[in-house]
């Protein structure tokens, strides 16, 4: 009889459904707080340890296809797994549906973006749960909603309480296709957008910062507790984050009473400055710029913005302009040319550098190319350089030279000495800079949460009160196609408020909120989603903080996964958490391809339904095929063939537990006794070996290897199920009924989480009458995984000379030691050393004399 998979699995999807199998248990109020971390649950507190399990929410821009399906599988594997181990499990799921994913797809489908998103959102939950995927829908978040954003808005006001949100002048990330401004973050290592990918520009605009850099020392230090975090998301933060140890040093403006900064790790080469250079975007350009040099200035500026990031940090040639004045260098007294240089960028450092042509290889070339002087200030252990004849800059470690005071001390210990000087004499101080920025979360389009500021001519800018949130986005707006500038901007119904300090008119905010504000605080709302009087409960928090398994894209390290490590972070110092990172083991899924190895995505016209495999080949089969392709963490190239092979296996066991023969209660119950004959005792083994190897390979999310062994298991099944049809064979034919059931009952439960409605439908068939799920995980006995000594063959050159007996997993080398020093082997080997010694474990040795 074939497996019906059609019937099956709408049979266990209306029982999961029915039963309500996935609803979140209710644990225990638990007290504490950020300055004293709260206690594990005892069993006799809670019963059970809970388990908070996340995969990372989706951008409703269309309906799920097989990529995402992998991940949400992935997860729901582990949960049915962590269920039957026993854990209360928190496993929710909700929707991204603000910013430009959401907004930009329903642009192009000439639909309003909040009618485009909800349609999505309702036919992707119609596919998830189609999909048997085991999230809570209780506790569903859609951030687009006023339930949701209502309390974006009020973490907007804390970190505006904390003085961790500030509006600002700068020139930032630009994007000519998406109309808005884009974070660092969201600017790809080409210098595109990360979304449509048009080259980004610079424009110089108002907009809101979060201060993220107060926590920048915090956020790099603690990286150290994600001990459970994949080693190359840690290494991107921690270069992102860019923590670099120097010296900030002030230089005077000649003829001014300006003074400049300059960050540098490199203090020892300060008498070898010989120009100055300032970033293009850089506030102080202005007041720098002589009138002379006003008109080509402006014109250096304005080209060096239209360049990407990448562009201008690449190794390519470098040029400039002179502002026409000169800084004075605070050690020499020398007088030395400013210039305005696309190399620089003003989010490094201090945005302006000590130009150094001697030492650093980028001034160098900058220097030759405009004349400008080089000055050696570092020779080489026993060298001497000349400018004259330098063909490049000399940047390693040496001894200071044409450095004053300083003179002949090694520079590495000038880097001390030096600091040390400027700082006794009032002329810097060491400092540390990083690479990360503040966050940039204006942005100039209407499919965003409003920022809940008003500005009044008389008072500023205000925060709308507490009270008066949610501010809400508009839903009538027609033209919200965007222009460069806001579109709320132009809705004056929207625009027009009350200042609430002097009540006199004011205008609101044009701008919305990045998404990733959304996002930076999704996994603390799933632990109270229905609170209407405040973002969640402390005490419900409090309950499943942290999430232990957090499933995602390595696409956000340096994006959604700096961001939530800091909004968390913010809600530990302010009390309303007892963790301070959100998250204690990341794993990173790998990407679906398509047979040409091109990624899939709706876009692309490539991806593949899940929907449609389910209608046609079965949904434990479709998962079977993800699970068996490959490991979790890397790419996976899709192919239907492989669901073939997954139906295969389906059919194998569902006729294996169809077949089963009968047997009495007490065989089936008593397996140690059942071991006796060889052959079941290969099996007993081997189902106690499959049920540890399939328990590590999911812990580790090594699916693909869990079912390759769990197919392994049924196989040996059959093999001893052949020994009923030849009775002489068995002693006890009971005993191998026994044990063929037995170790059935092992395979259907290890394929539970894998192949759940198979499982649930097999699990009945062997007459048991609740859930399998609510089964107890399988413990295998250490003592079944101890052989007795095993027997080999020894065979030289060829022939078989001798036996040897050794215990079950004795090394290698002991073995071929004890081989060799047989009493017939050593007779024909005559005491010459062999020229080969091969082992084939388990069975024979063979010596090649």
């Amino acid at each position: 009889m074939e497996y019906d998979f059609k019937a099956i699995e709408s049979k266990w999807r209306e029982y999961w459904a029915k039963t309500g199998i996935f609803k979140t248990p209710a644990r225990p109020i638990r007290s504490g707080g950020p300055a004293s971390p709260l206690p594990e649950l005892t069993a006799g507190q809670a019963g059970k340890k809970k388990y908070y399990l996340l995969e990372m929410f989706a951008y409703p821009s269309g309906d799920i296809h097989i990529g995402h399906f992998r991940n949400y599988a992935m997860g729901d594997a582990y949960y049915r797994y962590k269920k039957m181990c026993g854990y209360d499990l928190l496993h929710p799921f909700g929707w991204d549906a603000f910013g430009l994913p959401a907004e930009e797809a329903a642009i192009k489908n000439k639909l309003h973006p909040r009618n485009w998103t909800l349609n999505n959102i309702t036919t992707s939950r119609t596919t998830l749960q189609d999909l048997s995927i085991s999230y809570d829908w209780d506790r569903e978040v859609i951030t687009c909603q006023p339930d949701y954003y209502k309390w974006t808005q009020w973490i907007f006001l804390l970190l505006y309480k904390r003085g961790l949100a500030y509006q600002a002048d700068s020139f930032v990330n630009w994007c000519p296709g998406c109309k808005t401004v884009l974070a660092n973050e969201q600017v790809d290592a080409q210098g595109q957008c990360w979304r449509c990918h048009s080259d980004v520009g610079k424009r110089n605009l108002k907009q809101w910062f979060f201060k993220i850099t107060d926590y920048a020392e915090r956020l790099l230090k603690d990286i150290d507790k994600l001990t459970h975090w994949p080693e190359n998301i840690k290494t991107m933060q921690r270069n992102w984050i860019g923590r670099s140890e120097g010296t900030e040093i002030q230089f005077p403006i000649a003829n001014c009473e300006l003074r400049i900064g300059v960050f540098t790790t490199r203090p020892d080469t300060i008498y070898g400055v010989t120009f100055m250079a300032i970033a293009p975007e850089h506030p102080l350009v202005e007041k720098l710029v002589t009138p002379e040099q006003k008109d080509k200035v402006a014109a250096y500026v304005k080209q060096a913005l239209a360049k990407s990031e990448i562009d201008r940090a690449s190794a390519d040639e470098k040029d400039g302009v002179f502002t026409g004045s000169y800084a004075v260098n605070p050690l020499s007294g020398e007088q030395v040319q400013l210039w305005v240089t696309d190399y620089v960028l003003v989010h490094y450092g201090t945005g302006i550098v000590m130009g150094v042509p001697a030492h650093d290889q980028r001034d160098f070339l900058f220097a030759r190319k405009y004349n400008i002087p080089i000055k050696v200030v570092i020779n080489p252990p026993a060298k001497t350089l000349s400018p004259e004849t330098m063909t490049e800059a000399y940047a390693d470690e040496g001894v200071m030279t044409n450095s004053g005071p300083f003179n002949g001390l090694p520079s590495a210990e000038g880097i001390g000495k030096v600091t040390e000087y400027v700082r006794k004499k009032g002329l810097g101080e060491p400092n540390v800079h990083y690479r990360l920025k503040d966050w940039l979360l204006s942005r100039q389009r209407y499919w965003g949460a409003p920022i809940p500021m008003v500005h009044c001519p008389k008072c500023n800018v205000q925060p709308v009160p507490e009270s008066d949130l949610p501010v809400l986005l508009p839903e009538d707006v027609k033209d919200f196609i965007p222009k460069g500038r806001s579109p709320l901007a132009d809705v004056k119904k929207f625009m027009d408020a009350k200042c609430p300090k002097c009540g006199g008119p004011a205008q609101r905010d044009p701008d919305t909120m990045d998404t990733f504000v959304c996002s930076s605080w999704y996994h603390l709302r799933y632990t109270d989603p229905k609170n209407t009087k405040e973002p969640f409960s402390k005490a419900e928090a409090a309950k499943w903080l942290p999430i232990d398994t957090y499933i995602g894209g390595s696409e956000h390290a340096c994006g959604h996964l700096i961001y939530f490590r800091f909004i968390t972070k913010v809600l530990y110092d302010a009390g309303w958490v007892n963790v301070d990172e959100p998250a204690v083991r990341l794993f990173n899924q790998g990407m679906v391809m398509d047979e040409k190895g091109e990624v899939m995505s709706k876009s692309k016209g490539n991806a593949v339904s899940p929907i449609d495999l389910m209608n046609t080949q079965g949904m434990d089969a479709s998962r079977l095929a993800i699970f068996f392709a490959g490991p979790s963490e890397t790419e996976m190239v899709w192919s239907d063939q492989v669901v073939v092979g997954a139906r295969r296996f389906i059919n194998r066991l569902y006729q294996l537990v169809e077949s089963l023969p009968p047997a009495t209660a007490e065989a089936v119950g008593d397996t140690r006794k059942l071991a006796a004959a060889a052959e079941m005792s290969k099996l007993y083994r081997k189902m106690h070996l499959t049920i540890k190897e399939v328990t590590e390979d999911i812990e580790q999310f090594h699916f693909n290897t869990a079912l390759s062994k769990i197919m392994e298991l049924v196989n040996n099944i059959y093999d001893v199920k052949n020994l009923l049809r030849h009775p002489t064979r068995a002693a006890d034919m009971e005993g191998v009924k026994g044990i063929i059931r037995k170790a059935t009952r092992v395979a259907v439960q290890l394929i539970a989480p894998l192949a759940p409605h198979l499982a649930e439908e097999l699990w009945e068939k062997l007459s048991e009458q609740n859930s399998i799920f609510n089964q107890a995980w399988l413990k295998h006995d250490p003592s079944a995984l101890e052989q007795e000594k095993i027997e080999l063959v020894i065979q030289v050159n060829g022939k078989v000379r001798s036996h040897i007996t050794v215990p079950s997993g004795t090394a290698e080398d002991e073995i071929k030691k004890q081989a060799l020093a047989d009493e017939k082997v050593q007779q024909i080997l005559k005491g010459a050393p062999p020229k080969k010694v091969i082992l084939i474990p388990g069975r024979l040795v063979n010596i090649v004399g």
